[in-house]
């Protein structure tokens, strides 16, 4: 008998859970043999094409939000309601495709920014010599 669900193993199939649980059952997978096969069973039951709604559900990614989503909550201008959600999704639920995909927006917005205040110092200075001559 396995310490861990099937909930649980079709979550660590799809890459679905937090950092430490994951670990876990990689821990368990490399002394209990009979984890291995659980698993096995699990993906022939998927491949078999066996789901529940669940299932569905978390493979098919539809509880987490789109991109521009997720970009227009990082510019504030979604709805109080779409925010909450997107922010329970992250924080509270631990969706980590949702949250990679949050930081890598963040990242680009923040190497923008800093591309845009080089590039506005460089046309200052470039145009200050010229300003004082006129």
């Amino acid at each position: 008998m396995t310490p861990f669900t099937t909930a649980e193993l079709e979550a660590y199939l799809d890459e679905a859970l937090p950092v430490e649980q994951m670990t876990a059952i990689e821990r368990t997978l490399r002394s209990q043999p009979e984890l291995g096969k659980k698993l096995a069973q699990i993906n022939g039951r998927r491949d078999a094409g066996m789901h529940s709604l669940g299932e569905v559900w978390r493979r098919q990614r539809l509880s987490c939000a789109t991109r521009q989503q997720l970009g227009s909550y990082l510019l504030g201008v979604l709805s109080d309601e779409h925010a909450d959600y997107i922010r329970f999704h992250i924080d509270t639920v631990g969706c980590r495709i949702c949250g990679a995909n949050l930081a890598d927006l963040q990242a680009q917005q923040a190497e923008a920014a800093d591309h845009v205040d080089r590039r506005r110092r460089k046309y200052f200075q470039s145009s200050a010599g010229f300003l004082r001559k006129c």
